[in-house]
């Protein structure tokens, strides 16, 4: 069982906690040497069940640096899936109230992490479990600093985005893929602080300013786009910065969005500038791809390769 090393806690915590709200899924990690070939077998050279989905993973990141992070999760099933899910969290350390329901089914994933910093996944989810959501206990956004939700989680992640704005508490909601899904943006725009978008398929053919440009347009206040090996573009109104990627011997790229996500908001409750929120987190996501799970580097070592990184920064928006 993958157990998270506690990192180094920092020296100074922000008030109130971070909330992650979010699916609470098995995952079985598989780190191989090579791509998959089609049809053939390729060796495992590591083979970890572990929990998802991002709501979970950013929670237990943000713990690792002494951040006070709560997470409120889906329940999960009364099966073998979900013990082993409830004991992988339990050994967080991050405070949450775990649900067992016996009428639904744990969501499963597997996950398969090759050296190009891709993942292959299957997953499993039903409309029962993602229904459960919207039983979740919100008390704990009445003292919270921030709510990270998922895109992917759907309509149940709108009521404790409509509970953390009606609270002032700012939203960072992880868009993914979903940048030009007008219906979802229409749903979700109203009360995102922060929009993430991965734009990691160079073939897309999608600058990372023109996605930038286009959310900014549509209302969102803060944008960062993550782009893989292109590095990240992180823009507001009044500033654009781009960080070109370090080179890192990939191991896992798993997290490394969430990666992004815990270190952008952690810089955030620190009063960081847009510069240093967007150069902290691509350092940690990039150092996360080093590495097999979700153990994250400590702040200091992610402080001195943030500081060697390319930048350009645009002040004429």
């Amino acid at each position: 069982m993958q157990r998270m090393s506690s990192g180094q806690p920092m020296e100074y915590h922000s008030p109130g906690e971070v909330v992650c709200f979010g699916v609470l899924s098995y995952l079985q990690l598989m780190v191989v040497d090579q791509v998959p070939v089609y049809n053939q077998g390729t060796p495992i050279s590591q083979l970890t069940d572990s929990y998802g989905d991002d709501a979970a993973i950013v929670a237990g990141m943000l713990h690792q640096w002494g951040q006070k992070t709560r997470l409120i999760p889906s329940a999960v099933g009364d099966d073998e899936l979900g013990r082993k899910v409830a004991d992988a969290v339990g050994s967080l350390g991050v405070p949450v109230s775990m649900v067992i329901d016996p009428a639904v089914s744990t969501v499963a994933e597997i996950s398969i992490a090759d050296p190009s910093g891709a993942r292959t996944y299957f997953y499993h989810r039903t409309p029962e479990l993602l229904a459960t959501l919207d039983a979740a206990d919100l008390a704990p956004l009445e003292n919270a600093a921030y709510l990270y939700v998922d895109w992917y989680d759907g309509d149940h992640i709108i009521r404790p985005m409509e509970v953390a704005t009606r609270l002032g508490v700012p939203v960072l909601v992880n868009l993914e893929d979903q940048y030009e899904n007008a219906e979802l943006l229409s749903k979700l725009l109203p009360f995102a602080t922060v929009c993430q978008v991965s734009a990691d398929s160079p073939d897309k053919g999608y600058g990372l300013e023109s996605i930038a440009d286009g959310l900014l347009k549509a209302g969102v206040g803060t944008v960062s786009v993550t782009g893989g090996s292109r590095g990240c573009l992180v823009a507001h109104s009044g500033q654009k910065v781009r960080v070109s990627a370090p080179k890192v011997d990939v191991i896992d790229g798993n997290g490394a969005g969430s990666a992004f996500s815990a270190a952008y908001i952690y810089g955030s409750l620190r009063g960081w500038d847009l510069e240093k929120c967007a150069r902290f987190a691509t350092a940690h996501s990039s150092l996360k791809c080093g590495v097999p799970g979700y153990t994250v580097a400590a702040v200091a070592e992610a402080e001195r390769l943030a500081a060697e990184l390319s930048v350009d920064v645009d002040k004429r928006i």
